[in-house]
């Protein structure tokens, strides 16, 4: 009963419209996962000799720019402007980085991609930036120009640059670490946190407190920390991830696209389109300075900024639902082929359906259901991700085919084994499989009778899966020696 080629009009294209695009990817075929397996995991990879010399390299970078750092602005600043200035740069990020946290919601990125992100740009960002910027101040000052356009002419450019470096570097050696936009917003974001905070501390202990204790003492001091507090990070402490989530955009957009044109040009843009909104930033103070006409800095702000930065928030809030939507737009093919029930697809469409599949896993399976429940959503996720990946095209090598075919395969079997947890423990809900079609329910009576499914479907009762046929493979999709699907009882335990 469960359909093996592609059926129009069926209930699965009722749940959802799926996009035009490319040729379709193969369907699907159905899962046996016996009840009470554990849950397996994507097979680790090899550290190499390569990949442990690039993984040292990449630590050593980071290293010797955070040693850069401190010992560059403890020169400067000294011991007590540094701690003054490292405790009130620190403060605001906390708030920041939960914020870019929160879109990253539907599927969580590694946490070490996020702390490689952060590091970045606080230490090698910054190391680089500043040599340039200094470089690019001394060679003004020798040409008989203003010191001030560095600010303009150099330190966008470099610095946004540098930003976008480590998270561009994740994009080329870990592509299937970005699953779009919003991971390119998260990336170069945290890296932009970063960034601000080392930028920060140079403000508010150098600018800030020292030069405030050299001209009236410690009070002038707190007081000047304070303001610049108050302007530079509660007013503005959002411009540097504004500007490279730009190129966080352009990452994202290169990495869900198969044209190659797209993947070289759409980071470029990006970045410019970062430098230039930068550039901008830094010249209205600039401008305001040279003419004496402060409402410049003031209107090009709430002018230009303001609704820049309210056009992103309102990108990012709809981006965070686009996983979300895409889990209802692509799991609708693993129904299909009965890997999936209307109802799972449904519970999977937005955050809150989830907490609610999850606040219903905590009553029928305990704490244990409830993790079983979370890293079946994580799964679905980044299976509609993957999915979504094969119907753009993004593999084209025969290995990274046999590589997506196969990671399909362990995301199937993993879901299967995380369902297995919870499903059939409810007395409330109906005991019956689903075979792709139609629901096949037991009644009181002892009786088994096919059911169609409902217009909109009941959120969430997860059923028994039909048991399935064996696996086939089309031509040049499937990794050879596939080991095949275990067997599965049709009917959950009395």
């Amino acid at each position: 009963m469960r359909p093996d080629q592609w059926v129009a009009g069926d209930y699965a294209d009722r749940m959802a419209v799926t996009p035009p695009g490319g040729a379709l990817p193969p369907p699907p075929t159905a899962p046996a996962v016996p009840p009470g397996s554990p849950a397996p995991r994507m097979p680790l990879r090899r550290l190499g000799w390569r990949r442990f010399l690039a993984l040292a390299g990449v630590v050593l970078l980071i290293a010797a720019g955070a040693v850069f750092m401190v010992f560059t602005l403890g020169e400067s600043l000294g011991a007590e402007a540094l701690l003054v200035g490292v405790l009130a740069a620190i403060l605001p990020v906390p708030v920041l980085v939960s914020c870019f946290l929160w879109l990253d919601r539907y599927e969580p990125e590694p946490l070490k991609y996020l702390i490689f992100c952060f590091a970045w740009g606080a230490f090698v960002s910054t190391a680089i930036s500043l040599l340039v910027n200094e470089t690019g101040a001394r060679l003004f000052d020798d040409w008989g120009l203003p010191a001030a356009l560095t600010a303009v002419l150099v330190a966008p450019f470099i610095e946004e640059l540098t930003k976008a470096a480590g998270p561009l570097l994740l994009l080329i050696f870990r592509r299937r670490e970005f699953s779009g936009v919003t991971d390119g917003l998260v990336y170069c974001g945290l890296s932009a946190v970063g960034f601000a905070m080392v930028e920060n501390i140079l403000y508010l202990g150098g600018y800030g407190y020292r030069t405030g204790v050299e001209e009236y003492g410690p009070a002038t001091g707190a007081r000047q920390v304070i303001a610049i507090f108050i302007v530079r990070i509660l007013l503005f402490g959002f411009a540097h991830p504004l500007f490279t989530s730009m190129t966080g955009v352009g990452l994202g957009v290169a990495a869900r696209t198969a044209d190659r044109r797209v993947r070289f040009l759409a980071p470029i843009a990006g970045l410019l389109l970062a430098m230039m909104l930068h550039g901008t930033w830094n010249l209205l103070p600039s401008l305001a300075a040279a003419t004496g006409q402060p409402l410049i800095a003031l209107y090009g702000y709430i002018g230009v900024m303001v609704p820049i930065f309210f056009g992103m928030v309102g990108l990012a809030v709809w981006l965070r639902a686009w996983e979300g939507r895409l889990t209802e737009r692509t799991l609708p093919d693993y129904v299909r082929a009965g890997w999936l029930t209307p109802p799972e697809v449904a519970a999977l469409g937005s955050l809150g359906r989830r907490h609610a599949a999850r606040s219903w896993a905590r009553r029928v399976a305990g704490d244990g259901g409830v993790k079983a429940m979370r890293g079946y959503q994580f799964a679905a996720t980044r299976l509609a991700l993957l999915r979504d990946g094969m119907r753009r095209g993004l593999d084209r090598k025969p290995a990274e085919r046999d590589r997506t075919a196969r990671e399909e395969r362990e995301l199937l079997d993993a879901i299967g084994a995380y369902r297995a947890f919870f499903v059939g423990r409810d007395p409330q809900a109906p005991v019956g499989v689903w075979d792709g079609q139609r629901y096949h329910l037991r009644f009181p009576d002892g009786s088994r009778r096919p059911v169609e499914a409902p217009d909109e479907p009941v959120v969430p009762i997860p059923v028994v899966l039909a048991p399935p046929p064996p696996p086939a493979f089309p031509p040049g999709y499937g990794p050879s020696g596939w080991h095949g699907h275990r067997s599965a009882a049709p009917w959950p335990p009395a």
